[in-house]
């Protein structure tokens, strides 16, 4: 079980989600990742993506699935980053993910993969150890996308779980927090 308590170890600070580079960092050689996918222990998302099946699976593992599908600087963004923190109601049919480099690469339904340029890294943070943006720049790239009765809801909110600070947004007048 050496090699595969080894990923299970790996994959256990990263909600159960474990690439080929990060097994070889750790010791585990490529071929031993790939014949422990053949037989189960993982399953393979492609781009050398895996998740650890003796993880259980949490309303984590799908946004750190795609994150790490989308390779090194890859985040979540919009209304995956408020879903993800249960910050109003969003279902989102796709996990948003942006990316500051351009990625040629097949994704699974389930993803949308955005080339995002604009996104200084003052705007980028992480939860759960999941690259996203800030809760203040993903409500900002909400703002014009949501009637602003509702946008107006999903900022108080953030401002009573402390997500975001007062004055980064202002409130409309009569409206509390």
């Amino acid at each position: 079980m050496g090699y595969r308590r080894d990923l299970w170890e790996l994959a256990s600070s990263t909600n159960g989600v474990v690439t080929v580079t990060q097994a070889e960092d750790a010791g585990v050689p490529a071929v031993e990742v790939r014949k422990l996918a053949a037989r189960g222990a993982l399953r393979a998302h492609g781009n050398g993506v895996y998740t650890h099946r003796d993880i259980p699976t949490t309303r984590f593992t799908q946004p750190a699935t795609a994150v790490t599908l989308a390779g090194e600087g890859g985040f979540l963004h919009r209304e995956s980053v408020l879903d993800l923190l249960d910050l109003g109601q969003f279902n989102p049919r796709r996990i948003r993910v942006g990316t500051r480099r351009r990625v040629r690469r097949t994704i699974p339904d389930w993803m949308e993969l955005e080339y995002r340029p604009d996104i200084a890294d003052t705007d980028l943070t992480a939860f759960d150890a999941i690259p996203t943006t800030t809760v203040r720049r993903a409500l900002e790239d909400m703002k014009h996308r949501l009637p602003p009765d509702r946008w107006d809801s999903l900022v108080a909110q953030a401002l009573r779980r402390d997500l975001i600070r007062d004055g980064d947004f202002t409130m409309p007048t009569g409206t509390s927090a």
